[in-house]
């Protein structure tokens, strides 16, 4: 089963996670297998993956009251992947391919090709006001040297420590049975009361975290994927002492939903205009609309969009459509 783990280092201000993705990713890629697309390549299936893990550590990492959504944008054959994660871990991933991929194609020939891709991170609050815009920070896909970034992990860790501020370490790996991720940040020092005594001294605390990051860096992707949450940590931090929280399991643990609905489907349609639907129902018979997310399929016909703009024309002044 799906699960995440979050623990700190007793005494450091240093926390982690790992996460681990098995039924729930499985899910994703089993609908888009059965789809009408099929499945994606397997570079982007791995991408995707490891998106889904890094969109799920960072979540619960800030612990943010909406949907933190990690989109690239790329110039590549992939124009787009995105992947949401919920406050309740809930997730889901997609991505947009426009040609033919290798097998062994690396990230940066598949968004950054011309070096015009970009990474972002945008947090959508669920009690946003009227009139608010959701928080959004741009990675370029490039070192400062201009070098292309050859990993997600190294595209991440940027973003937190020019936009955040904080040194972190991150693996990530994904296949077609498990998308997992260790995360690794050293926390601002608010207060040095929960510091073990004379051990406040700055270098000595880079010290303590440039340790556990180098532990945590050596973990190997295929180690990631084929040990349990439990074994890595034991591997890699024997001789620290680690504080764990509560597991995040069962009915808490991470899992693939998706927030479509007919509703929604309805108000993008709408949007298009009576005019432009009526010339697709003219050409086609009847309007079809797949969710890239989950492969729902919803069919609308003549009566279907005349009842949309009915509708829209009976309700009460002031009446709003469902978004």
């Amino acid at each position: 089963m799906s699960e995440l783990h979050s623990f700190i280092f007793e005494g450091l201000p240093v926390r982690g996670q790992i996460v681990r993705l098995t039924d729930s990713w499985q899910e994703v890629l089993s609908r888009r297998e059965g789809s009408q697309t099929g499945p994606w390549p397997l570079p982007v299936r791995n991408l995707l993956g490891e998106m889904a893990a890094a969109s799920l550590l960072m979540q619960s990492s800030i612990k943010f009251n909406g949907a933190l959504e990690l989109q690239i944008q790329g110039d590549g054959p992939i124009k787009l992947a995105v992947a949401e994660a919920q406050p309740d871990l809930s997730f889901r991933a997609t991505a947009k391919v426009m040609a033919g991929i290798d097998d062994h194609a690396h990230l940066a020939d598949l968004v950054n090709g011309n070096g015009q891709g970009r990474c972002a991170i945008t947090l959508d609050p669920q009690d946003r006001q009227p009139g608010q815009q959701p928080y959004q920070g741009i990675v370029p896909l490039a070192a400062a040297d201009g070098t292309r970034l050859q990993r997600l992990s190294d595209m991440i860790q940027h973003y937190m420590r020019q936009s955040e501020q904080l040194d972190t370490v991150l693996v990530l790996a994904a296949d077609d049975r498990v998308a997992a991720g260790l995360l690794i940040q050293r926390m601002p020092l608010e207060g040095k009361g929960n510091l073990q005594a004379g051990r406040a001294d700055e270098e000595a605390l880079a010290e303590d975290y440039n340790r556990i990051a180098t532990l945590a860096a050596s973990l190997k992707p295929e180690e990631l994927l084929s040990l349990d949450a439990e074994t890595v940590l034991r591997r890699l931090f024997w001789e620290e002492r680690l504080m764990r929280f509560e597991p995040r399991v069962g009915e808490t643990a991470p899992r693939f939903s998706c927030r479509c609905s007919r509703a929604r489907v309805v108000n993008m349609l709408r949007s298009l205009g009576r005019e432009e639907l009526d010339s697709i129902l003219e050409e086609r018979g009847q309007i079809e609309v797949s969710c890239d997310f989950c492969g729902n399929e919803e069919r609308f016909d003549a009566v279907d969009v005349a009842g949309m703009f009915t509708a829209l024309q009976d309700a009460p002044p002031g009446t709003q459509s469902v978004q």
